[in-house]
């Protein structure tokens, strides 16, 4: 039999399903409860968490600013590697839930806590995600995920539970929400259920937050130049930012030009499919000016060894595995590619769409001399490129002389 829990570190929002988690906790494991809200940058006051936690007779309060932290040690790895999962998803959700269980266990180990709580449903990636991570960063830590084990099954069941044991809720806010389940942080925001569930329906224009329809974004591009240092973006226009601000200018300066919006179809890891959309402003913005300096600074054999690694990062972010030896070994490789991947991109923002324009690097293999169309003043003999054909093409002569074709 084991042990009886004593203490136990919930990752709080402060929203209904949390503040139910609350009570049920203390009310079904009889123990004491720590709350654990993080600012991930997902645009919503936090700070109304405390005394909500705190009418619910918690004690232990974390309410922790991370946004530098999830930026700089998380987004930005995750895009050294130009990771996308399904060949579409930036990867928004996935790539926060691992900063998150990395915070709840180090809680867990300063309270003394005896297990960790979410509130991720039995449907979904994100059980898998905070589970694995817990487990990889404390192996013997009990976690609780009262989704699959309550017999509260709805929005309405959750409300009822409330008024029953005394759980104060701001009905008036409760009867405005979205009918979207949605996740935001500083590299997006999800929208998923409602008329989402039927995937030939298209999305209320109004549902959309962080960015105007293309067709409504200005006549006129906006250009804009990202520099890069070691593979990560450092500073915007010439200004020097940190990494959650340059994201969060980013994020604002996409929106503006319709940027970043996404409607799919994923493949999630315990099986079922699940149609979301999905607004990433300052990532596809990001994306494509990464790939463009890497275009020049890299090696053509070590960005294509590295696209080829990339869908494998990507599907171990997306399934939780940010903790795994694997993704560990995988990022090793991928920074010791980016000490060259140094210097500017220029990108236009239009209408919907980031285009790149311009690309320049002290570090750059591109070498004009050789790639003109006008006289190379013999730094290139074409003549050479005659036996390299038919050296790569002798296997296939062969075979066509052997009948083989």
């Amino acid at each position: 039999m084991s042990p009886p829990i004593k203490k136990v570190v919930l990752a709080y929002s402060g929203g209904l399903d949390t503040s139910v988690i609350v009570r049920w906790l203390q009310e079904t494991y009889a123990c004491e409860v720590v709350t654990f809200t993080a600012d991930i940058g997902q645009g919503e006051e936090v700070a109304p968490a405390r005394a909500k936690a705190q009418a619910l007779g918690v004690k232990e309060i974390y309410i922790d600013d991370l946004r530098e932290e999830f930026v700089r040690d998380f987004v930005f790895p995750m895009f050294r590697a130009n990771a996308i999962y399904e060949g579409e998803y930036l990867l928004g959700t996935s790539i926060a839930r691992p900063l998150i269980a990395k915070r709840l266990i180090e809680i867990a180990n300063e309270t003394g806590a005896d297990a960790v709580s979410h509130g991720a449903t039995g449907k979904g990636n994100d059980q898998v995600r905070f589970e694995l991570g817990a487990y990889a960063l404390k192996p013997g830590i009990k976690v609780i995920a009262p989704w699959r084990e309550w017999d509260l099954t709805s929005r309405e069941t959750l409300m009822a539970y409330c008024g029953e044991h005394n759980i104060p809720v701001d009905y008036a806010k409760a009867k405005k929400k979205s009918p979207y389940s949605m996740d935001a942080n500083l590299l997006h925001i999800s929208y998923e259920g409602g008329i989402l569930e039927d995937p030939w329906t298209e999305a209320e224009e109004d549902m959309w937050r962080w960015s105007v329809a293309p067709e409504k974004a200005p006549d006129t591009p906006e250009y804009l130049e990202i520099s890069f240092k070691n593979g990560d973006p450092v500073a915007l226009n010439g200004e020097v930012m940190s990494p959650a601000t340059l994201l969060a200018t980013l994020n604002t300066k996409g929106g503006a030009h319709g940027i970043g919006r996404l409607d799919i179809v994923e493949n999630r890891y315990v099986g079922m499919k699940s149609r979301g959309c999905y607004e990433t402003p300052g990532g596809t913005i990001l994306l494509p000016a990464h790939r463009a300096i890497e275009s020049i600074t890299l090696d053509r054999e070590v960005a294509h060894l590295k696209d080829s690694l990339m869908p494998k990062y990507a599907e171990l972010v997306y399934n939780g595995y940010w903790w795994s030896p694997e993704r560990k070994m995988l990022q090793a490789a991928i920074d010791e590619s980016q000490s060259v991947v140094n210097g500017d991109v220029r990108m236009k923002l239009y209408k919907g769409a980031a285009t790149v324009v311009g690309r320049k690097s002290a570090q750059s293999l591109f070498d004009e001399k050789i790639a003109t169309f006008e006289d190379d003043a013999g730094a290139y003999d074409q003549k050479d490129a005659e036996g390299f054909i038919k050296l790569n093409a002798l296997r296939m002569r062969i075979a066509a002389q052997k009948g083989r074709v």
